[in-house]
């Protein structure tokens, strides 16, 4: 168990460059088009089912929390949630969407962001769903670093080099335009600005075409429970399970495990998120030593740091075979630096009981 001041430390890691700035009215209607357009015609997986091997990796992403003794399983977080990639390695893969990614006024906003000279869009994502509960308690979007980054490492190991704050010189800076589509009431976005042991923030519902300018890589936060309690987690979801525009309807869309399909939408009952997202560079020195590999990490040292660090503390750990799949060895980091999870959530969007929600 770490102490408090142990705790307070790593709290204080996970602050963004700057608060948020909400935004409105983001994309035009025409944009909304093609971008669900793109999403009816295609399959996509579940978020869960593409990042994670185990729960520990999973639990490496969260904002910590979890009980001694917890043993977490994959099942407990399985929520209808499903994601698909517009963007990625600075290229848009669909032409239609062009305008879209390569967007100058979010440039522009990623860079004002930083007080920056230079920025490039990196990647752009949208998560889907109907009626979802969220069994997340607070996490943090996968950051980069010179050599390691989201694209060729595993998003755990990620993950705990951000939290852990030993790798902050090579951390690569990001800026992200988030935006929800959602017509929920009460569904918005919980974020801790001012490190997770601090008071919650909210963007708060409805968030119709709405979001923000942030660095979700350092900062805690949480998208918030949406649509009817009944139908949050679909009978017969499994992590096969797979989201689709329904053929000849415009405004429908389906959720499928094989060749069942286990529950219906409307456009009218989605929340979807698109997640635009920019490497940012403060100077020219600064994007020429991210672009040439002058500078990069290696995972020999990552891992001896990591090692080093946690053993310096008075915390065993074993050193790994297998490093990146060994499951033990994920969960001794992720023990050695959780901080206890949020000290606190909006009592309009209240955490709820992640254990149970099997």
């Amino acid at each position: 168990m770490l102490d408090e001041f142990q705790k307070k430390h790593l709290s204080d890691i996970l602050r963004p460059a700057s608060p948020p700035r909400q935004l409105e009215n983001i994309f035009t209607e025409d944009q909304l088009r093609r971008m669900l357009s793109v999403v009816h015609s295609g399959e996509w997986k579940l978020i869960i089912a593409q990042h994670f091997a185990n729960a520990e990796e999973l639990i490496a992403t969260f904002a910590g929390g979890f009980p001694e003794g917890f043993e977490p399983t994959l099942d407990m977080f399985l929520t209808p949630t499903f994601r698909g990639f517009y963007a990625n390695y600075s290229t848009v893969l669909f032409p239609e969407l062009h305008d879209v990614f390569y967007n100058q006024t979010f440039i522009d906003h990623a860079k004002s962001y930083w007080g920056a000279e230079y920025a490039k869009p990196q990647m752009m994502l949208f998560n889907i769903n109907g009626p979802c509960g969220n069994n997340d308690p607070g996490h943090l979007d996968t950051p980069s670093f010179r050599g390691i980054r989201y694209e060729n490492s595993p998003t755990w190991l990620c993950s705990i080099m951000g939290r852990s704050g030993l790798f902050k010189d090579y951390l690569i800076k990001m800026a992200q335009v988030i935006t929800w589509f959602s017509h929920d009431p009460r569904s918005g976005f919980t974020y801790w600005s001012n490190g997770p042991l601090e008071k919650p923030e909210r963007l708060s519902a409805p968030i119709y075409n709405k979001g923000v300018v942030v660095q979700n890589e350092m900062m805690v936060h949480r998208g918030e429970a949406n649509g009817s309690i009944e139908r949050q987690r679909p009978a017969g979801l499994g992590f096969d399970s797979l989201f689709s525009g329904e053929p000849d309807n415009p405004d429908g869309w389906v959720v499928k495990t094989g060749d069942s399909v286990i529950e219906r939408y409307t456009t009218q009952d989605l929340r979807f998120l698109v997640h635009w997202s920019a490497e940012v560079f403060q100077d020219y020195a600064e994007l020429k030593t991210n672009m040439d590999g002058s500078d990069n990490l290696i995972y020999d040292r990552v891992f001896e740091t990591l090692l080093k660090d946690v053993r310096s503390r008075g915390i065993a750990i074993e050193t790994p075979t297998d490093p990146m799949r060994d499951p033990a060895f994920i969960k001794a980091l992720n023990d050695a630096y959780d901080y206890g999870g949020p000290a606190e959530y909006p009592a309009e969007a209240p955490r709820g009981d992640v254990y149970l929600a099997a």
